[in-house]
């Protein structure tokens, strides 16, 4: 399992690789996250002794619980992706460096009062809706400005960037009109004063679109760590 696990790794390293290089960008512009959701400690720390860093969870206790488990593994750096309620904050306050799918100001008032004074600032990614879906989570592009506003009063957060989640499509066309307007978005951002630097964009099936669209972090669980099993009460989100 754990030669599997890596070779996996490999796998993906490999197709990050070519996507840059077809993109003429360095392999440096791109943050590999593994998204560890439902997988155990142990395959995380076997990934970490081959030198990934960065572990992507989407449920606030199994992120608290795995901080916890690994606290030896101290270059660690937890990004939290998930939906977040309320009533969970203090946890993802408490133990992440990233939050990828703030999208509502209460969320990251709530984050900013309980992000303890002994930790650097939280790194905070705007989730944007940008296939206009009603089931999915993020702010509309147009009210995205007032909420960067907002949310950069708080200097308890750090707004790095931005996040989508785009529509299940086998359909490049369609992908990529979509992370462009991630794209945009951040252009305009940037020339209202904001200094974004990262784009959260690209899962397993569409890296490589993701990459050549100007992506500077993908979020890869399945190349990675294989098909999940969700806990009792949990679904994909």
């Amino acid at each position: 399992m754990m030669a599997t696990i890596f070779t996996a790794l490999q796998d993906v390293q490999a197709r990050i690789h070519a996507a840059c290089t077809t993109a003429s960008r360095n392999d440096n512009e791109v943050t590999l996250l593994a998204v560890s959701k439902t997988f155990p400690s142990q395959d995380i720390r076997t990934l970490y002794q081959h030198g990934q860093r960065a572990f992507g969870e989407n449920y606030a206790q199994e992120l608290a619980s795995k901080q916890q488990e690994l606290s030896d593994c101290t270059d660690l750096e937890w990004h939290f992706i998930g939906p977040l309620q309320s009533n969970k904050t203090r946890l993802v306050a408490e133990n992440a460096a990233w939050v990828h799918t703030i999208d509502r100001f209460k969320i990251a008032e709530r984050l900013a009062k309980q992000r303890p004074s002994d930790m650097p600032q939280l790194n905070i990614c705007l989730q944007v809706n940008v296939s206009g879906e009603d089931s999915k989570s993020g702010v509309a592009p147009n009210e995205l400005l007032d909420l960067a506003q907002q949310v950069s009063q708080l200097p308890e957060l750090k707004i790095r960037g931005l996040m989508c989640i785009p529509e299940a499509t086998d359909n490049a066309s369609r992908l990529t009109t979509q992370f462009a307007t991630l794209v945009k978005l951040k252009e305009q951002l940037n020339s209202q004063g904001f200094a974004l630097d990262t784009l959260s964009m690209g899962m397993s099936a569409d890296l490589e679109l993701a990459i050549a669209s100007g992506s500077t972090l993908v979020r890869i669980g399945s190349a990675i760590f294989g098909a999940r099993t969700y806990p009792p009460g949990n679904t994909a989100p």
